[in-house]
């Protein structure tokens, strides 16, 4: 299976009115916003999408507000994030119907498996839909580390398409290159080592940041892709402070807020997680304007 996917996919967010129910217009608004700013995919319910702080039936809803407000103008891939792998099949197979464009698949939550319970995970979802599969690796947020002796039994099945690398470690995309080739793409997963991830060969990046700061996003990568790396480097140093929130525990708080104080949604969040305050919300607040004011040229 071969798919188009390169570019810029923000991990959208999920928006929720003061009563923490989801705003599904609203969530429509911050997606279509990014599609117009020229976003090459959207990447929705992942983790700055809440994912697993959703309802089963709310996860369905989001998603179909999605297909309804991006109407095929960029690929929607959907974040597939469950208890077990009979959930994840669920998911899956209702994804497929409700009309997504393909699944950013992870390992199961809260367990942290065997290899071979892993790739059986992976292996018995791919199996039940068509629609092609981004692995999601983030050895830091889940605790399950997607090796590459996983990523060797995977690399056949068809509809594993492309690996999502948030693993901070850089020699990764080397080292899986090495040991698959093209057979599974690589996007960068983590927003501080996306140009890295990009001169080592990914072919995209799941952005968190891009939600507040798109068009700077979208620079950056068309800056590399033009082989422009001196631009590339003076937007990717510019960005770095923000884009480091990205690999923090609080990283969806902190790009909701920056999104909010970018005129681009709202801060709410769903407990556990709360938005942030005090010294860290001055902090982040202070990042955000301080990028604001100081936005590189753009060409």
């Amino acid at each position: 299976m071969r798919v188009d996917w390169a570019g810029v996919f923000p991990a959208a967010t999920t928006q929720f009115a003061p009563d923490m129910s989801i705003d599904l217009a609203a969530t429509q608004k911050v997606q279509d916003a990014l599609v117009r700013d020229g976003v090459h995919g959207l990447i929705i319910l992942g983790t700055v999408g809440e994912n697993n702080s959703l309802e089963s039936d709310e996860k369905r809803d989001v998603l179909r507000a999605a297909v309804e407000s991006v109407n095929k103008r960029v690929p929607v891939i959907v974040g597939v994030s469950e208890m077990d792998t009979k959930r994840a099949i669920a998911f899956a197979k209702d994804a497929e119907k409700i009309g997504a464009d393909g699944l950013m698949l992870l390992p199961a939550m809260v367990y942290v498996p065997a290899e071979a319970e892993l790739v059986s995970h992976f292996k018995a979802v791919a199996k039940e839909t068509a629609l092609p599969i981004m692995l999601y690796n983030n050895p830091p947020a889940y605790r399950v580390s997607v090796g590459i002796e996983a990523i060797k039994q995977l690399a056949d099945i068809p509809n594993i398409v492309c690996l999502k690398e948030s693993a901070p470690d850089t020699r990764r995309f080397t080292d899986l290159y090495n040991a698959v080739g093209d057979k599974i793409m690589l996007f960068a997963g983590l927003d501080d080592v996306v140009l890295e991830g990009l001169i080592l060969g990914a072919k995209g990046w799941v952005s968190g940041l891009t939600n507040a700061f798109p068009k700077e996003s979208l620079a950056l990568y068309d800056a590399y892709k033009r082989g422009d790396l001196e631009t590339a480097l003076a937007i990717y140093r510019w960005f770095m402070p923000l884009l480091h929130l990205d690999a923090e525990h609080d990283l969806v708080q902190s790009i909701k807020l920056a999104e909010q104080i970018m005129g681009r949604g709202s801060e709410r969040v769903r407990p556990p997680r709360y938005v942030l305050t005090g010294a860290r919300r001055e902090e982040v607040t202070k990042m955000v304007e301080a990028a604001a004011a100081n936005r590189p040229k753009l060409k």
